[in-house]
């Protein structure tokens, strides 16, 4: 991956673009094939994007792979998914390291597979120290579950007198959140047309800009997330405040 320097005359880019890759199984229905097919198109799809996000000087990547409800499906698809899942961690982990990207990834392992579990751990601990991009992958993943087990953390620390209850705000609440350290996401981007948030990042999605596209994500290149941030450069961004 090679960064390209980014137009003086334009607003900078977003610094951390969250994205739902939606359409896997619509766009393998299209064309006849398994939705195995489109997983893997998908695959080469998220590829491109860590690619973008670099050149395009996005310090902060998130992207949606698998949530926590995700495990109702057929458990022949779980299993495609997880296989998956092994050869990326297997095949990528080693070109992420030498670009400079950092791999987090967050959501509840206990349901994967201990060699998945292993493989993560090695990849975070590989990459850790890398700063050119921060992707962060979400696995068995679900917002309010997240928002759940940091309260369930913050009533722990004031039962055992490290914290009191006076003390939580929306900063320490944050520092207990899986994305402790990370800034919230400004611009946030789901592909193939559905329009729902499917319970992610919901407390870190508080401010973002919500941008919502056709493309199927095994067709999203760069020039969709380029299109999205465009939109994201039209936006006007008051927090709440008065545009004058």
């Amino acid at each position: 991956m090679k960064a390209v320097p980014f137009p003086t005359e334009e607003s900078p880019p977003p610094t951390h673009v969250a994205i739902i890759m939606d359409g896997n199984g619509r766009w393998a229905a299209a064309r006849g094939l398994p939705r195995t097919a489109g997983h893997k198109r998908g695959a080469e799809a998220v590829r491109r994007a860590v690619e973008a996000a670099f050149e395009l000087h996005i310090p902060y990547l998130t992207l949606f792979g698998l949530s926590s409800e995700n495990w109702k499906r057929p458990a022949s698809e779980i299993s495609d998914l997880m296989n998956l899942l092994r050869r990326y961690l297997r095949s990528e982990i080693a070109e992420l390291h030498k670009n400079g990207v950092r791999l987090r990834i967050i959501g509840n392992l206990e349901r994967l597979a201990p060699d998945i579990v292993s493989l993560i751990a090695y990849a975070e601990d590989h990459t850790k120290d890398n700063t050119a991009l921060n992707l962060t992958v979400a696995l068995n993943y679900g917002g309010r579950q997240e928002i759940t087990a940091a309260a369930r953390s913050l009533a722990a620390d004031v039962a055992a007198g490290r914290l009191r209850a006076t003390e939580i705000d929306e900063a320490v609440f944050a520092g207990h959140l899986a994305t402790s350290g990370i800034p919230d996401p400004d611009l946030f981007i789901r592909t193939s047309g559905e329009k729902r948030l499917s319970n992610f990042l919901l407390w870190q999605l508080a401010y973002a800009e919500l941008v919502f596209i056709d493309t199927l994500w095994p067709d999203f290149t760069k020039s969709d997330l380029e299109g999205a941030i465009n939109e994201f450069r039209r936006r006007e961004r008051r927090y709440g405040a008065s545009s004058g």
